[in-house]
């Protein structure tokens, strides 16, 4: 292996670019690694470092479509349990709809209402249905109940309007003294779904 003599470093101001097929071959290698360094330089700030940006933006996007990936994998994977989830979701919306009184079946929502209270040892001073409230999947019917009894009365009133067959919320409850009694006003709420109502109108 040829020794690299470093003196010969010295002659690069004296070479002629014509004869450079004379130079040292010191001299060779130390103007080869230049113009490679140059090469390089140029390479790297005019072609390279342009296209950083986009590099950084292709990893970035990359690891957004792996996380994608990702996701839809698991959905994928548990396909089969959702759509069982699916279709419980879809059996419990449509019995819950079924437990929603249709317009024929509203007035008769009144009588029950007055069996089980009756029933419960209450006294009605009013029941009347208030002004029906438009939503975006169902109708809510508000109704306006008044009635006179004792706490033990009302609490039964209460446990049996929760077990009829129809979806019925009770809301704003008021007591007061009446005549040696207690009087209870409430608004009692019941929906009616919005595809059914259309249905009847058809």
């Amino acid at each position: 292996m040829k020794q690299f003599d470093f003196a010969k470093l010295k002659e690069i101001n004296d070479l002629d670019f014509e004869q450079i097929a004379i130079w040292p071959f010191e001299v060779k290698t130390v103007v080869a690694l230049f113009i490679v360094i140059v090469v390089s330089g140029i390479s790297y700030f005019g072609i390279v470092s342009p296209k950083l940006p986009s590099l950084d933006q292709a990893e970035a996007k990359e690891a957004e479509l792996k996380m994608q990936f990702q996701a839809k994998y698991r959905l994928a994977a548990n396909l089969s349990a959702y759509k069982e989830q699916l279709t419980q979701i879809e059996e419990d919306f449509s019995s819950m709809l079924k437990s929603l009184p249709t317009r024929n079946e509203t007035p008769g929502l009144l009588d029950d209402i007055t069996y089980v209270g009756t029933s419960a040892g209450l006294t009605f001073r009013l029941l009347n249905w208030e002004k029906e409230i438009p939503k975006e999947f169902y109708t809510e019917l508000p109704i306006r109940i008044e009635v006179s009894g004792s706490y033990h009365n009302f609490g039964e009133f209460v446990s049996k309007v929760a077990d009829l067959p129809r979806i019925v919320t009770m809301h704003d409850f008021e007591v007061h003294t009446d005549q040696g009694g207690l009087r209870f006003s409430l608004l009692a709420k019941t929906y009616r779904a919005a595809n059914t109502e259309n249905k009847e109108s058809k």
